[in-house]
């Protein structure tokens, strides 16, 4: 093969993130928490056992990879899903390939990518068949499956939850692929430590976006020399590439999760135009409404809480109006949402309220609880001084009795602060009211 044969064929090579995807256990990064040596997914293939599974964790973290890996392990026929596009048609035509390959004696394989994208009839379709054996199930999403998978196919699969990829994993990964890929490991690449950390940084825990951004970051630099093997990348090169790969909506998490981002900063950050374009950028590229409804509720009470406590009232009707109209009109219901939550003023207070608790509390333990707070249903509890002293607040002005509602060992200050933010300004006045100590400048 001539030199210029050899550096002009990448075209008719599939994407890096392909080529270096593994066939075996021994050669998949990450997630040591389930395929290491004595953890179910070893376990499980050492012994040629298959169970139908839910793969739940963040895009390009081996949800696919894993699949396939356990399929040729078992020497299962495996069949591929994406359920963005399948039908009930399409299940029931492998679950009756499926019946074949069983009179064979072939176990059968069947990976849904995005499960979480079924509906109910779809997922109901896979019941009997997951049921009685005929096909293992594995379904990948990055969504709850608790919130997303119907409870009877629920309860019929082990969930597996899969992290973000750890800095060294990936770092394995990019070595493989300079070492092992059949078109890197004929380049002369110099890339740098630091251009190498700023690949690893920018990837996010997600080694196909890492991948994507290394082949088009190669690319580029080629373009400009195509018959030299020998070039390096820099960081400015990193950063063309991932600027590149934000052209496209990737709906199975390049862009995905960048523009969620996006979006969620611009309604804290109380811009509505930013906040409804980057909504319009999601929808347009095909983005499940409901995941945008979601986290709208999660940044009700995490951004804006009780500065305006409707704020969570109307991001939850809007999940429900969503959930109930579907698209197109529901992308009417999440401009309106949208709006008003980055129009609302913002408060944190409750959230950092959460992460105050949870630090005294993992530093100290569990206390006590103080004796005058503990229900008495029985007389020995009396006996015991159970409810001993306890104020009842309704038997008092203003409904309010001054007692001590913390455990003796108590964290230092309030939890709770809240800000002289909207309705949250009231919630304040009326607590240094009551606890003045506690809230004093």
């Amino acid at each position: 093969m001539s030199e210029k044969t050899l550096f002009t064929s990448s075209a008719n090579l599939p994407p890096l993130a392909a080529r270096m995807r593994p066939a075996r256990l021994e050669h998949f990064a990450g997630q040591e928490q389930l395929v290491a040596e004595g953890k179910f997914v070893h376990n499980m293939i050492r012994s040629k056992a298959l169970f139908s599974l839910i793969l739940w964790g963040p895009p390009g973290t081996g949800k696919t990879t894993l699949a396939r890996i356990i399929a040729n392990a078992a020497d299962a026929m495996f069949y591929e899903l994406s359920a963005v596009s399948a039908s009930v048609k399409d299940v029931r035509e492998i679950i009756r390939k499926a019946q074949s390959h069983a009179g064979l004696g072939k176990k059968t394989l069947l990976f849904i990518d995005e499960i979480h994208r079924f509906n109910k009839s779809q997922q109901d379709a896979l019941l009997h068949a997951v049921e009685n054996g005929e096909i293992v199930m594995i379904g990948a999403t990055t969504e709850n499956p608790s919130f997303e998978v119907i409870s009877p196919l629920l309860s019929r699969c082990r969930i597996l939850r899969l992290q973000a990829l750890k800095p060294e994993d990936l770092q394995t990964l990019i070595r493989r692929a300079m070492d092992e890929d059949i078109l890197l490991s004929k380049y002369k690449i110099d890339l740098s430590d630091a251009v190498r950390d700023f690949l690893i940084r920018a990837s996010g825990g997600d080694a196909r976006k890492m991948y994507n951004t290394l082949d088009i970051a190669i690319q580029l630099v080629r373009g400009k020399d195509p018959l030299n093997p020998a070039f390096s990348l820099s960081k400015e090169d990193i950063q063309t590439a991932l600027q590149e790969r934000a052209l496209l909506y990737d709906k199975d998490g390049d862009y995905h999760y960048d523009t969620i981002s996006a979006f969620i900063k611009s309604v804290r950050g109380s811009d509505p135009d930013a906040a409804i374009y980057w909504m319009t950028v999601m929808l347009e590229g095909g983005e499940d409404p409901l995941f945008i409804a979601r986290r709208l509720i999660i940044l009700a009470s995490e951004d804006i809480g009780n500065a305006d406590p409707q704020g969570l009232v109307i991001a939850n009707a809007g999940f429900q109006a969503v959930h109930a109209i579907g698209m197109p009109e529901a992308a009417i219901v999440l401009s309106q949402v949208t709006a008003f939550l980055a129009s609302a003023p913002k408060s944190n207070a409750s959230y950092m309220a959460l992460n105050h608790a949870k630090k005294s509390v993992r530093e100290t333990g569990f206390q006590n609880v103080p004796l005058h707070l503990r229900n008495a249903p029985t007389e020995m509890m009396k006996d015991f001084d159970y409810g001993l002293g306890y104020l009842y607040p309704h038997d008092h002005k203003d409904g309010f009795a001054r007692q001590d509602y913390l455990p003796e060992q108590r964290p230092e200050g309030p939890l709770y602060r809240p800000k002289s933010i909207g309705y949250e300004k009231y919630i304040y006045e009326r607590l240094i009211k009551f606890w003045p100590e506690r809230y004093k400048e």
